[in-house]
């Protein structure tokens, strides 16, 4: 009996060991075949959301309602996630059971990444908390923009969204950040070619009058969509000025000015 008590805890640690190395290797793949722009575009290519999931713009940016199609909601109210009097924020949120233990390893990586560079902290819901992220498998990968209040979903599909660079990308969405490409200094570094954009997809390039905490634009940052995000006809939608061949969209985890003005937004 002690013999076999043995065998299954090694069997276990085995198995513990093969898991881990399985995301590593699972993350390690696709940073290398697939930016998180191109996730993103893959994962919600072509999808029929459930009739009670949000109206998506920007591709993965969930609004409540018509009026905020073409307008961020953080600039028509706060949206910023509560700071307490240790100079952390703390935000709940609970990850629905349907994901397996190396998937929800994922997500947790992603989450537990923001209190390595800020003052973010991500923790489990609990009696009481009254705004949370529920962090779910719904129709692929989007977020609300910023605090709605309540729970607020962020939809992590098991089909396509679970890598670490998507999972930042989307927290991000929560945080209170747009697309780098919707900045209101956007002309200034891409030009946008309206006429390969598929029709009725225009609006995802509107620019919005973001707060860009005084960093400059990047082309590094993983909210930057790749040159061709929304073609009609496989031509480039975005073009860096004045250089077209700078490469742009290619991140696979938030940049360095992701994480400056993450801190200048929180005042981390």
């Amino acid at each position: 009996m002690l013999v076999f008590s043995w065998s299954l805890a090694a069997l276990l640690l085995v198995s513990s060991s093969w898991a881990e190395e399985e995301v590593a290797a699972v993350e390690g793949d696709a940073s290398k075949e697939l930016t998180v722009s191109e996730l993103l575009t893959r994962a919600n290519r072509d999808l029929t959301p459930d009739f009670d999931e949000p109206r998506l713009v920007g591709g993965d940016i969930a609004v409540r309602s018509e009026a905020d199609r073409n307008a961020d909601p953080c600039t028509a109210r706060g949206c910023l996630w509560q700071k307490y009097s240790d100079g952390k924020v703390y935000i709940p949120y609970f990850i629905a059971n349907h994901y397996s233990s190396r998937e929800k390893s994922i997500i947790t990586r992603g989450l537990e990444s923001f209190s390595q560079v800020s003052c973010i902290r991500f923790r489990p819901y609990g009696n009481g908390d009254h705004e949370w992220l529920s962090i779910e498998s719904r129709s692929g990968c989007y977020s609300f923009v910023g605090r709605q209040g309540g729970g607020q979903t962020v939809s992590l599909s098991k089909q396509g969204c679970l890598y670490h660079g998507t999972v930042q990308h989307e927290l991000l969405h929560a945080l209170g950040f747009n697309h780098e490409q919707t900045r209101n200094d956007r002309d200034n570094h891409i030009r946008v070619h309206w006429n390969n954009i598929i029709e009725g997809m225009e609006y995802n390039f509107y620019k919005i009058d973001t707060l860009n905490q005084g960093t400059p634009y990047d082309y590094n940052s993983v909210m930057q969509y790749e040159r061709y995000a929304f073609s009609k006809n496989n031509y480039p939608t975005m073009e860096p000025i004045p250089y077209s061949n700078v490469a742009f969209g290619q991140a696979t985890q938030m940049s360095q000015n992701d994480i400056t003005r993450l801190n200048r937004l929180y005042n981390c």
